[in-house]
């Protein structure tokens, strides 16, 4: 799959050989950490849904990131990532575009995404690609390890 006519991106889900530089990218291109932010997390992650961490790659590089999350019943969207120079450039549309076709085929029918409330940029890219946010609901959390 290529991006925005770009040919030079490439969309492909991620391997275990990826996942050391898809964290050292997270360090790099995603706005905070997160709890599972190590190998055996991201590694659970792949091994348990091999399609669910979405790569974008443009000329062979690492450019972006999102974990598209299907529970048989939600779809769910993570760690939407780009690397800082390639931002603006159709990544994260490719991305999503990417998310959201592997949701339609699982017959998932409404997709959500955890967005810092904080990170202004993000909430510009989540807007355009038709995402809103749900005033009424909120994200409750328990941690179940330190």
């Amino acid at each position: 799959m290529a991006g925005m006519n770009d040919l030079s991106l490439s969309i492909r889900s991620a391997a275990p050989a990826d996942l050391d530089e898809v964290l050292a990218f997270w360090k790099t291109a995603a706005e905070g950490t997160s709890i599972s932010d190590d190998g055996d997390g991201v590694a659970r992650l792949v091994e348990r849904d091999p399609e669910a961490l979405i790569l974008a790659e443009r000329d062979g590089t690492l450019v972006g990131t999102v974990i598209a999350g299907f529970d048989g019943w939600r779809c769910h969207l993570y760690r939407l990532a780009v690397h800082p120079d390639q931002r603006r450039r159709g990544v994260g549309s490719a991305l999503l575009a990417a998310a959201e076709e592997r949701f339609t085929s699982l017959g998932g029918r409404r997709a959500d995404a955890m967005v810092l409330d904080r990170n202004a940029a993000a909430h510009h890219t989540w807007r355009a690609a038709g995402y809103a946010p749900e005033p009424q609901w909120s994200r409750w959390v328990k941690h179940l390890t330190d």
